[in-house]
């Protein structure tokens, strides 16, 4: 499998990536995701398609410096009920989210893209629906206690392979999707890709 380029700091990303044995160099594509998401927010764009632009978008920008390698673009995003849950800039935000997904079930949508020579090539988008139990507050607050800032604000409220699993009732849906990389589409891929 050839080597490809990820637009992305995540490093979960890169660690999935890493234990699927897909070779990849890190270059942050470093886009403004907050307005992105505004804008297309205002067109009445779905979660999902907010999800598969910013990864398209993450792809083609570092795809356009790179001619001829291939470009990995992610974004993961939490759709409650139509509703585009970002991931959270404080602790106090942090609370308010998972007080909004208390006792609820919500979609985990991750869409990747691979371009080459600035244009997309390749995406998919997978969901997974994941159903979290109703907390107290100081059962939401022990829980914030236990994850560090880094974990909060780069994986969104809740990391499935660590703390976050204990806040759900029922998890329907690809681990590596809820991770934020639908790895075994990306392999299908690059192993057909010539």
């Amino acid at each position: 499998m050839r080597k490809i380029i990820l637009a992305s700091n995540s490093k979960i990303r890169k660690k999935i990536l890493d234990k699927n044995e897909i070779q990849c160099k890190v270059f942050p594509s470093n886009i403004d995701e907050e307005s992105v998401k505004k804008s297309l927010l205002k067109e009445n764009s779905s979660p999902e398609l907010i999800s598969k632009n910013l990864a398209e978008l993450k792809a083609n920008k570092i795809s356009l410096k790179f001619n001829s390698e291939i470009v990995l673009g992610a974004d993961s995003v939490i759709d409650l009920n139509m509703e585009l849950i970002s991931k959270p800039k404080s602790r106090e935000e942090a609370m308010k989210i998972l007080k909004k997904l208390n006792g609820k079930t919500h979609f985990l949508i991750s869409s990747v893209c691979i371009s080459k020579n600035g244009s997309m090539i390749w995406n998919y988008t997978d969901k997974a629906t994941l159903t979290m139990k109703d907390l107290s507050d100081k059962e939401l607050k022990e829980y914030l206690s236990k994850i560090t800032d880094e974990a909060l604000y780069s994986y969104n409220v809740y990391q499935i392979e660590g703390e976050g699993r204990s806040l759900f009732l029922k998890i329907d849906g690809d681990e590596d999707t809820i991770m934020g990389l639908p790895v075994k589409k990306i392999k299908d891929y690059l192993r057909n890709f010539i």
